[in-house]
């Protein structure tokens, strides 16, 4: 039981490092553009769609896919590490006070 839950532990940790390298790819490509371009927002307009509708998109209309691109990439892996690093955790704490 103990190897069974090690093992899961140490794919989950893979995986975290494998979302981690894979959208951290994925939003520096897009964050070249953005940059390369002077596009600015803030984290607030990352996590409020109407704010980043109202102000953001119509001063940046020739990069709205990449905007949205961006911040759905920003949200899924913080998503998907929230996630990863909860069941971590878990397993984690059950592998501490079962061992």
């Amino acid at each position: 039981m103990y190897t069974i839950l090690l093992s899961i532990v140490i794919g989950l940790f893979v995986a975290m490092l494998f979302v981690n390298v894979y959208f951290r790819a994925k939003v520096l490509k897009v964050y070249g553009v953005l940059t390369r371009n002077k596009v600015e927002f803030g984290a607030a307009h990352i996590f409020n769609r109407q704010k980043l509708e109202e102000e953001i998109l119509p001063r940046y209309p020739q990069f709205r896919n990449e905007i949205e691109s961006f911040v759905r990439h920003m949200k899924y892996s913080i998503q998907m590490a929230s996630v990863l690093i909860a069941l971590i955790t878990a397993f984690g704490a059950i592998l501490m006070y079962f061992k």
